[in-house]
């Protein structure tokens, strides 16, 4: 129990490092959605690092925050997530959520071999790019082992195709044709082709502001993207399952290597929380109920990545920013024409 209390207490400064830093990045977040709480946190701790190189006692807080209080942002999300009324809301958007998360991946693969870019960024670049930008690369990072500055490498090039497609979907969108009497096109194209859901919020509630369509497309939109989010548990178990292999098969059968270390078991915990809603919404319970959890969770998030932040090599990030870049261009424009496609095979656009 005392060695227990201490290894608390051993973390409490680094934790409260990243709750000062997380607290007004959450409320900057919120006056600006385009941008997002989380952006902004790790923004503020790579600022951060740039003149405090010795993390001294904060050190275990901090690496503690990056890691664990991440998991427990995933796991909190499963509280925001109704499979039922997801999974039978989402059957519209199922094909094409399939056709842009495939192409997405696929891209990120292609790339990462033809231009040598390291595996770790790859993954995490193709898996936010396709699923939920922030929330995937969060579940993601712990199951492949990411460091620090892979995570802040990815979560950036998210955020700048983010606001591309917050600024420039909304006009896109009326230049190719989609209904404006109506927002039930571009809401499956903005919950399918934006990454993150600050952003897929902030495309879908332009398109409703232009049109006076009150919230048809946010509603639209969020429902795909919950259904995008679903992917997350597939795509893990699947990395975990790959990274675990691959593992044994260099370390050899005898070097004692454990599957069960392996595997994502916060993954398996989301589901849980998925499950406990559905079922506690299926039998009359209040969806406000779950609200303050999916709230922290979402705060989670922003003090992971002030963590993150913290442990980011700024130099390093910014050398080797150009191909991680063009990887992140490749996924969104192939998502996009995916999208498009899709919705034009299915005679919904």
């Amino acid at each position: 129990m005392n060695k227990t209390l201490e290894s608390f207490v051993s973390k409490i400064p680094g934790l409260v490092i990243c709750l000062l830093i997380a607290l007004p990045s959450w409320f900057i977040g919120k006056r600006f959605p385009i941008i997002g709480g989380a952006v902004i946190a790790i923004l503020a701790g790579m600022l951060v690092a740039m003149f405090w190189d010795n993390k001294g006692k904060a050190a275990s807080g901090i690496k503690f925050t990056s890691k664990y209080i991440l998991q427990a942002a995933v796991v909190l999300l499963g509280f925001g997530m109704n499979l039922a009324v997801i999974l039978e809301t989402g059957k519209q958007s199922l094909p094409i959520i399939l056709a842009t998360i495939s192409v997405s991946l696929l891209l990120a693969w292609l790339l990462h071999k033809a231009m040598k870019i390291p595996g770790n960024i790859s993954t995490l670049i193709g898996v936010g790019s396709s699923i939920c930008g922030g929330s995937a690369i969060a579940a993601t990072a712990p199951v492949i082992d990411a460091d620090d500055d892979e995570v802040a490498q990815a979560i950036s090039v998210i955020f700048f195709f983010n606001v591309l497609a917050a600024l420039i979907f909304p006009v896109f969108g009326k230049l190719i044709g989609f209904d404006t009497t109506s927002g039930e096109a571009f809401g499956i194209f903005a919950g399918t082709a934006v990454n993150d859901t600050s952003s897929v919020t902030a495309t879908a509630s332009t398109w409703d502001s232009m049109w006076n369509l009150g919230t048809q497309t946010l509603d639209k939109a969020v429902t795909v993207k919950l259904t995008r989010t679903l992917a997350i548990i597939p795509i893990t178990l699947v990395l975990a399952f790959i990274r675990a292999r691959k593992a044994k098969k260099e370390s050899g059968k005898s070097s004692g290597f454990s599957l069960k270390k392996s595997f994502p078991f916060f993954i398996l915990y989301f589901v849980l929380a998925s499950v406990i809603t559905t079922l506690a919404l299926s039998q009359g319970v209040s969806a406000d109920v779950f609200s303050p959890l999916k709230t922290l969770s979402k705060f989670f998030i922003v003090m992971a990545m002030a963590a993150i932040g913290l442990n980011t090599n700024v130099v390093k990030l910014v050398k080797s920013g150009g191909k991680p870049i063009l990887l992140g261009a490749c996924c969104w424009v192939g998502i996009t024409i995916t999208s498009l496609f899709m919705q034009r095979l299915l005679g919904i656009w």
